[in-house]
């Protein structure tokens, strides 16, 4: 495995997490945001 592709894994991981973690901290724009990130970034795993 690339070591780009494990970069964008570890992006869209990080993302992830803290969108989960800012829907949990009631900060739903920003998780939406963060989630938005995330998929963003997945764009390039393929």
């Amino acid at each position: 495995m690339p070591l780009s592709r494990i970069a964008w894994l570890v992006t869209v991981a990080a993302s992830l997490i803290v969108a989960v973690l800012l829907l949990v901290s009631d900060y739903n724009g920003y998780a939406l945001l963060a989630a938005a990130v995330g998929l963003s970034a997945a764009i390039n795993l393929r």
